[in-house]
């Protein structure tokens, strides 16, 4: 709005400023000031505010929504580690997925193959480059029930993975944040998006639960 207003300091001279009585004051023209709460103009001044709500509750549902399917994401790599657990394997499991439909499924296999590399990372990777066709797993998203590790962080750096989910932290061998952060490190030639502790504390009582049986006197 544009006011205007009396300047009392810049009166004509007057008899308190040393010049002749009945000056007339000079009126002074202030520059334009926002209205914080203007009032509605038309139309777009409406539609304004609620364009902004309907983008933010579409934002929300949108990250609702991720939330969901990482979840579930998560409950399926949990089923794959129970199934280690079945066979005397870390209960560790981990599944690929791209929009949510999983294309991979598999959990820990140390043990029963003698294969060192057998964890469930990298054999979910495996699964599903071979139900893609290539090694390039661009837009892909893995899910696991722990933090991987340094091999199984590295593996998905050159599988180019998009997302890694995970869920409980591993403070003694984890390479996604708790002794380093493989799959984010700038100096590599791939990064990908990280969401770490969905369904933490399910994933963390499992492996508890494990190694609490096997200190367990037979």
């Amino acid at each position: 709005m544009t006011a205007e207003t009396p300047d009392p300091a810049a009166r004509a001279p007057g008899p308190a400023h040393g010049g002749p009585a009945g000056g007339r004051p000079r009126v002074v023209r202030l520059a334009r000031i926002t209205d914080p709460f203007p009032e509605p103009v038309g139309a777009e001044s409406a539609a304004g505010p609620a364009s902004g709500l309907a983008s933010a509750r579409a934002g929300l549902e949108q990250a609702a929504a991720i939330d969901a399917v990482d979840e579930a994401l998560v409950r399926a790599a949990l089923e794959e580690a129970r199934t280690a657990a079945a066979l005397g394997e870390v209960p560790v499991g981990a599944v690929v997925a791209r929009n949510g439909e999983i294309l991979a499924r598999a959990h820990n296999l140390r043990e029963s193959t003698s294969d060192p590399t057998a964890h469930a990372e990298v054999l979910a990777l495996r699964e599903a480059a071979r139900r893609v066709g290539s090694w390039r797993l661009d837009g892909l998203t893995l899910a696991v029930t722990l933090e991987p590790c340094f091999m199984c962080a590295g593996a998905l750096v050159n599988a180019r993975v998009d997302r890694l989910v995970f869920g409980a932290a591993d403070p003694k061998a984890g390479a996604v944040g708790s002794l380093g952060d493989v799959v984010r490190d700038p100096r590599l030639n791939h990064r990908m998006a990280v969401r770490a502790g969905v369904l933490a504390v399910e994933c963390g009582e499992l492996l508890k639960a494990f190694f609490a049986a096997r200190r367990r006197p037979s």
